[in-house]
C-alpha cells in the first residue's frame, strides 16, 4: 500500500488513519514501529515535513534516515527504479518529498515497501491529513462545515479537494482565473463524494464559510513568477475584513503580507500552529496504519 496522494485510500481507510493519528495523539503509540526505518527522501528542503516525520518515528519506537540532495541523486546520477529497489533492502517505507508528481510514481511502482508522498508539485496528502485530522478537532465531525480555499489551486488545494469530497466536507475554492484546480482532479472528486463549488470571487466564498484556508501564490520553484503572480491575485490576500469572524487555515511557511496578514495569523481565529502539529500525529496513525497492513 502507498499513498501517493489522498484517495489512494478508500474513505473507511481514510477514517481509519484519521482515527488511529487521533489515538496515537491522545494516548501515544508505544513502540509501534519499534527497529522499523523509514527513508526520507528530499529534493525540496522543508522543515514541517522533516521533524514531523523524523519525530514521528522516533515516538514510535522506529528511526528515519534523511537523504537531502546531497546525499541521494534520485534519477540524475542513478535511475529513480535503482533507487527504490536499493532502498527496499534496506528500510521498512520510504516518504519522498520531491518536484516531479511522477517521480514518486515510479519510486511505488519499484519499491517492495510502501512509498508515502511527502510533497509533488501535484499533491500533498499528507497535508490533507492534518487539515481533516484539525477540522475534525474543532468541529466534532465533519458534519454542516463550511470551509473556503482562498488563493492558488495549487497542490496542497488540489489534494485538499479530494480529501474534502472523501468526507463530504461542504467547500468552496476561490482562485483567480488561470490559476483553478486541475480538471481531473474536479474529475476525481466528483467520484468520490461532494464536489466543491469554484468562484473567482473571495467575498463570494467566504459568506457562509465557518473556516479559511489559504497557501502562498508563489511556491517553491516559481520564483520567476513572482511579479505575474502577485498582481493576479490582487484581492485575494486574508485580512481581517475577509477573515471576520472565522477561523484560519494555512500549512506554512506564510509570506505574511502577501496571501495573509500578520495580524491574521496571530490572532485567536488562527488554527495554523493545530494544524502544523497535527501534521506529526496524522502521520503517526499514516506510518502505524500502513505497518499493519
Amino acid at each position: 500500500m502507498d499513498l501517493l496522494d489522498i484517495d489512494d485510500l478508500t474513505r473507511e481507510q481514510l477514517t481509519v488513519v484519521l482515527d488511529r493519528g487521533a489515538t496515537i495523539k491522545s494516548l501515544g503509540g508505544g513502540d509501534l514501529l519499534a527497529g522499523q526505518s523509514l527513508a526520507m527522501i528530499f529534493e525540496k528542503p522543508s522543515t514541517r515535513t522533516r521533524v514531523s516525520f523524523e519525530t514521528g518515528m522516533t515516538q514510535l519506537g522506529g528511526h528515519a534516515i534523511f537523504l537531502g540532495p546531497d546525499d541521494i541523486h534520485l534519477g540524475h546520477g542513478e535511475p529513480v527504479k535503482d533507487t527504490a529497489r536499493a532502498l527496499s533492502g534496506y528500510v521498512d517505507m520510504i516518504m519522498a518529498r520531491v518536484f516531479d508528481h511522477a517521480d514518486v510514481v515510479e519510486l511505488a511502482q519499484y519499491a517492495d515497501v510502501p512509498v508515502v508522498n511527502g510533497l509533488t508539485d501535484d499533491a500533498h496528502p499528507c497535508q490533507t491529513l492534518a487539515d481533516l485530522l484539525t477540522i475534525r478537532e474543532t468541529f466534532g465531525g465533519f458534519d454542516e462545515v463550511n470551509v473556503a480555499w482562498v488563493g492558488d489551486g495549487n497542490n496542497v488545494c488540489q489534494s485538499f479537494v479530494l480529501g474534502s469530497a472523501m468526507v463530504d466536507l461542504d467547500l468552496t475554492v476561490a482562485t483567480p482565473e488561470g490559476y483553478g484546480v486541475d480538471d481531473d482532479v474536479m474529475a476525481r472528486a466528483d467520484g468520490l463524494g461532494t464536489v466543491p463549488e469554484t468562484t473567482t470571487d473571495p467575498q463570494a466564498a467566504v459568506a457562509d464559510a465557518d473556516l479559511v484556508y489559504t497557501d502562498v501564490w508563489v511556491s517553491m520553484g516559481q520564483e520567476d513568477e513572482r511579479e505575474e503572480k502577485l498582481a493576479a491575485f490582487e484581492g485575494f490576500q486574508i485580512d481581517e475584513d475577509l477573515l471576520g469572524d472565522r477561523y484560519l487555515m494555512h500549512c506554512l511557511p506564510a509570506h505574511r503580507g502577501e496571501e495573509v496578514t500578520d495580524a491574521t495569523i496571530e490572532s485567536d481565529n488562527a488554527l495554523v500552529w493545530e494544524q502544523a502539529e497535527n501534521r506529526l500525529h496524522a502521520q503517526k496513525g499514516l506510518l502505524a496504519w500502513l505497518q499493519s497492513e
